[in-house]
C-alpha cells in the first residue's frame, strides 16, 4: 500500500506508517523537518520518501496513493478548500483519508493551560466545513471528541478534535 502524509513535520506518522509496510511519501514546507524525518526513518530502518514543498503550490499527485493521512495540519481558511480536495484527489478508487485536527472548542483548552492547535478560529475545523471539504468522498467516520493529548510537546492536554475517515469511491 501506498500512502501520502502532507505536513508531516518530523516524520512521526510517515516512519510510523513505513514500520507497518507501507511505500510512504511525506511533505512538509519546512526543510529542517525534512531532514529531520529522513533522518528518523533511517535511524527507525525504514525508507520513507520525505519531500519539501509548499503545500498550497505544490503539484499534488493525482489518484496515486491508497491513504492519506492528514493529522493536525491547518491551515488558512484562503487555502484550506483547495489543500484538502486536492488530499482528496491523491487517493487512488477505493483509497482512505484519515484526518484529525482540532475544532474552535481547543481556544478554550489552550486558555486552560493545553498546548496544540493555531490561536486562530478560521483555521480550526468544524465538521460540516470538513464534510463540505471532502465532499467527493464516502465520509465513514466523522466525530468531534474531547480527547487527553500527550504528544511530546506540541499537543499536551485537553483536545477537542474532530476525526474524518473518508473513502474515495470509483
Amino acid at each position: 500500500m501506498t500512502a501520502l502524509v502532507p505536513g508531516d513535520g518530523e516524520g512521526r506518522n510517515g516512519v510510523w506508517l513505513a514500520e507497518q509496510g507501507l511505500d510512504v511519501m511525506t511533505v512538509d514546507a519546512a526543510i529542517k523537518g525534512v531532514e529531520k524525518a529522513r533522518a528518523f526513518a533511517a535511524a527507525r530502518r525504514v525508507a520513507i520518501d520525505a519531500r519539501q514543498a509548499d503545500l498550497m503550490a505544490w503539484d499534488w499527485p493525482v489518484a496515486a496513493f491508497d491513504l492519506v493521512v492528514s493529522i493536525y495540519l491547518h491551515f488558512p481558511e484562503a487555502g484550506r478548500r483547495a489543500v484538502h480536495r486536492h488530499m482528496a484527489a491523491a487517493l487512488k478508487p477505493g483509497g482512505l483519508l484519515i484526518l484529525e485536527g482540532y475544532t474552535p472548542r481547543q481556544l478554550a483548552h489552550r486558555a486552560n493551560g493545553s498546548v496544540g492547535g493555531p490561536p486562530d478560529v478560521t483555521m480550526l475545523f468544524e465538521p460540516d466545513t470538513l464534510r463540505e471539504d471532502f465532499s467527493a468522498l464516502e465520509i465513514l467516520e466523522l466525530a468531534e471528541l474531547d480527547v487527553h493529548l500527550a504528544e511530546r510537546k506540541r499537543h499536551i492536554g485537553r483536545s477537542a478534535v474532530v476525526r474524518l475517515v473518508g473513502r474515495k469511491t470509483a
